[in-house]
C-alpha cells in the first residue's frame, strides 16, 4: 500500500503503491519553495540549477515551458484563480521522470491540494494507483486543475447574467454596473493570457512516451485535455463577445440618458430666454418712453408678456414632441 512522508513543513512525498504490479510513483508535493527545498531536490534527483531557479517561489515564470531533458520532463503551467472576485495567475512546476513526479507551487489551488488529500486517503481510487505511471499521475493532476478552470468560467457566466439584468434595468447604479463589467473585461483578459499556451503544451505531451502505458493510450487521455483546452477557449471567446456587447449596451444607455439630460436642460435655457431678454430690456434706466412705467397694471402687463413667449414656445415643443 501507499505510504505519506511528511519531509519538511513545506515538503510532503506520497507513494501511489499498487501491491497487485511491481513498482511504485513518487509524489513530491513542495508548497512555497525556497533555497532549502530547492537543496533537497538538488540533492535527491539532481535536476538542472536553472528549472530549479525557476521554480523558486519568488519566481515567476512569463510564459508556459515544457523542456525534455535526460532523465526527466520539466513544465511550467499557469492556472487562474480568482482573489476577491479577480483572476490571479497561479503558476505550478511539474518534474516528471519514471517512477517520480514533483509538484511545486504557492499551495494557493485548491484542486490541487484536494488530489493529494485524495490519494493520501484514498489512493485505489485513482487512475495513477491502477497503472502506476507517472504520466498517468500527471494526466490526472491537469485533469483536476482543467475541471477547475470551468469551475472559473461558470462562476464567471453567473456574474455575466447578473450584469446582464443589471444593464436593463430603470433604476440600476450606472456607476456600480461599469465597474463590474470593467472587472469582468479585465477578468476575461487575464484568463485568456494565463491559458494561451495550454494547447500547445498538452499537444506536446501527447507524444510522451510510458515504459508502463502503450502510447495509443496515453496520447487517447492527454488528447482529452486537449479538447478541454479547446473547449474552455471556446468559452472565454463567447464571454469576451457578451462582456463587449453588454459594455456597447451600457454605454449607449448611458449616452442616451445624458442626451436625455441635455435635451431637458437645453429646452429650459431656451423657455427661460425671452423671459431673461424682456427682464432685461424692462430693467433698462431709460425711464422717458418707457412702456407701462406710469400704468397702474404695468407690471402685471409686463409678467404677461414674458409668460406669453413662454407659453407660445412650450406649446411649440409639446407639439413637435420634444416634451
Amino acid at each position: 500500500m501507499g505510504q505519506y512522508l511528511k519531509i519538511s513543513p513545506k515538503i510532503e512525498e506520497l507513494i501511489i503503491d499498487n501491491p497487485k504490479t511491481n513498482g511504485a510513483v513518487n509524489w513530491i508535493n513542495i508548497n512555497s519553495a525556497g533555497k532549502t527545498e530547492i537543496e533537497y531536490l538538488l540533492k535527491r534527483q539532481h535536476f538542472n540549477l536553472h528549472h530549479l531557479k525557476q521554480s523558486l517561489s519568488r519566481s515567476i515564470a512569463q510564459r508556459a515551458i515544457i523542456e525534455k531533458e535526460k532523465d526527466y520532463i520539466f513544465i511550467v503551467l499557469h492556472f487562474p484563480i480568482i482573489k476577491n472576485g479577480l483572476i490571479m495567475p497561479s503558476e505550478i512546476d511539474f518534474f516528471m521522470g519514471h517512477g517520480y513526479l514533483v509538484t511545486v507551487h504557492n499551495g494557493d489551488l485548491p484542486p490541487l491540494n484536494n488530489f493529494f488529500n485524495l490519494c493520501r486517503k484514498s489512493e485505489d481510487s485513482t487512475l495513477a494507483y491502477e497503472l502506476e505511471s507517472s504520466s498517468i499521475l500527471l494526466y490526472e493532476i491537469l485533469e483536476q486543475l482543467m475541471h477547475y478552470c470551468y469551475e472559473i468560467l461558470d462562476e464567471h457566466s453567473k456574474r455575466i447574467a447578473t450584469v446582464q439584468d443589471i444593464v436593463f434595468k430603470v433604476d440600476s447604479n450606472q456607476r456600480e454596473t461599469v465597474q463590474e463589467l470593467l472587472t469582468l473585461r479585465n477578468n476575461i483578459i487575464k484568463i485568456r493570457r494565463i491559458l494561451q499556451n495550454h494547447k500547445n503544451i498538452l499537444q506536446t505531451l501527447t507524444t510522451i512516451k510510458s515504459s508502463l502505458v502503450p502510447a495509443t493510450e496515453l496520447k487517447k487521455y492527454y488528447s482529452t485535455l486537449v479538447e478541454h483546452s479547446k473547449r474552455i477557449w471556446e468559452n472565454l471567446d463567447n464571454q469576451k463577445e457578451m462582456i463587449e456587447v453588454l459594455h456597447d449596451t451600457n454605454e449607449s444607455l448611458l449616452n442616451d440618458q445624458i442626451n436625455q439630460i441635455m435635451k431637458t436642460l437645453t429646452i429650459f435655457s431656451v423657455i427661460i430666454l425671452p423671459l431673461n431678454l424682456i427682464a432685461a430690456i424692462f430693467g433698462m434706466n431709460t425711464i422717458m418712453g418707457m412702456p407701462f412705467i406710469n400704468n397702474r397694471y404695468g407690471f402685471w402687463c409686463v409678467i404677461i408678456i414674458m409668460l406669453l413667449p413662454t407659453a407660445i414656445m412650450f406649446l411649440y415643443f409639446k407639439r413637435k414632441h420634444w416634451l
